[in-house]
């Protein structure tokens, strides 16, 4: 029975799950050592708009942008190749596209009312133990949890 359930949440095994989040932490160590900036994903994309936008809550970032830029394609680019070095090719999904874009307009919007993203807080906020990123990541993991639960019971699938 417990083999089952260590099959089911790790079903690659534990070292490759400790390995992505060691590489995660590292990421953010260097791009906070080198920059001072937390490396949320939520401000990087935000970064980038400023190239197609005059919005004063994008051209803050106008004197930093370029770095991020190139830091968001890394995160792309690596996954990439994990995939093709290692995996079946690019990860592709049954889920129908209205779903996926239902789900990226709500997580869109809980980033900016939350003023950042899982990797954000996550990663970074809760790590520097920030109360808001502490809030904000159980506020995360308890709606998730719940919403997974009521699609499971739903009998929803892709």
């Amino acid at each position: 029975m417990l083999g089952e359930l260590y099959a089911t949440l790790l079903p690659n095994g534990w070292v490759t799950y400790a390995a992505g989040g060691a590489l995660i932490g590292l990421g953010t160590v260097f791009i906070y050592s080198l920059t001072g900036i937390s490396a949320g994903a939520s401000t990087f994309l935000e970064s980038t708009l400023s190239y197609v936008s005059d919005r004063p809550q994008f051209a803050q970032y106008r004197a930093s942008r370029d770095w991020r830029v190139v830091f968001s394609l890394g995160i792309v680019l690596g996954a990439a190749a994990w995939a093709f070095t290692f995996g079946d090719g690019p990860w592709l999904t049954d889920v129908q596209p209205w779903r996926l874009a239902l789900g990226g307009v709500l997580v869109g919007v809980g980033t900016r009312l939350g003023k950042g993203c899982t990797s954000g807080h996550g990663v970074c906020g809760v790590g520097s133990g920030s109360k808001t990123s502490i809030v904000n990541v159980a506020t995360f993991l308890a709606v998730a949890i719940g919403v997974a639960q009521l699609v499971a019971a739903m009998g929803v699938s892709p």
